[in-house]
């Protein structure tokens, strides 16, 4: 059974556009710029409405190049410039100097670093990864509700619901680990796009019943539960996207 109404074939191209976030994200021994990264984190806000701490900024031709905040990850991102709503003052960013009394932490005892929100792990993932961040929202609060401890009726686990055997394979060690989790399935998403060549119906189908299935019938499977979750997820991505539309007769 495949599914064809316009629904579908508006999420399917409003995902592809989300592609335009491409991550440019350094691994390895390269991964400070140039000066000490010391600078108070920031954040910027996009027009989607998701945002993302970083910790400066360079102009990247029409791209703007963003340092990661030590506790969001190593490297750096390149987002359109033109998909940036504002950036943040300094003051108004999401981590504050320790007083000047306090003594700099050194060695075993220094603290750890502050954990992301749920909102601003999906985002930083979801453009590692090159897939709208608004989509992976829809796709967590369809398979968790947020819950970091969900486990399913299947055994599935975790933020992005991870069967036991996806999650070794996708090298997830502990799926109640929300990092680890949404890596994973973003991970696996981004795979799934780029198996059906950026069709997010048939992603989300293999995500849910298993790619086996979804070349069994040529496409979703009729599967009452497949489909419910699908019309699901793109239902509460289409209100995202039609919620950042400017309204037709702005009120003055």
């Amino acid at each position: 059974m495949r599914l064809r109404t316009p629904i579908y074939r508006l999420a399917v191209m409003t995902l592809l556009g989300a592609n335009a976030y491409t991550p440019a994200f350094a691994e390895g021994g390269s991964l400070a710029p140039p000066q000490a990264r010391s600078s108070p984190c920031q954040t910027v806000v996009l027009r989607n409405g998701s945002s993302l701490r970083y910790e400066r900024r360079e102009d990247a031709g029409p791209n703007t190049r963003l340092w990661l905040c030590a506790e969001s990850g190593a490297g750096y991102f390149e987002i359109p410039s033109e998909q940036v709503e504002r950036f943040a003052p300094p003051e108004y960013g999401v981590t504050a100097a320790a007083p000047p009394s306090a003594p700099p932490a050194s060695g075993p005892d220094k603290a750890p670093p502050a954990p992301l929100s749920v909102k601003e792990l999906i985002t930083t993932t979801a453009l590692r990864h090159g897939i709208d961040p608004d989509f992976i929202t829809s796709v967590i609060k369809a398979e968790s509700d947020f819950n970091p401890q969900a486990v399913s009726s299947k055994g599935a686990r975790g933020l992005m619901q991870l069967m036991p055997q996806t999650a070794t394979e996708l090298g997830v060690v502990d799926s109640f680990d929300p990092v680890a989790n949404v890596e994973g399935g973003t991970k696996y998403l981004r795979d799934l796009l780029d198996q059906y060549g950026g069709d997010a119906v048939k992603a989300l189908a293999a995500y849910n019943a298993g790619p086996l299935r979804v070349q069994q019938y040529g496409g979703v499977p009729p599967y009452p539960d497949t489909l419910a979750y699908i019309t699901h997820i793109i239902n509460d991505y289409k209100s995202k996207k039609l919620e950042l539309r400017p309204a037709a007769n702005p009120t003055i």
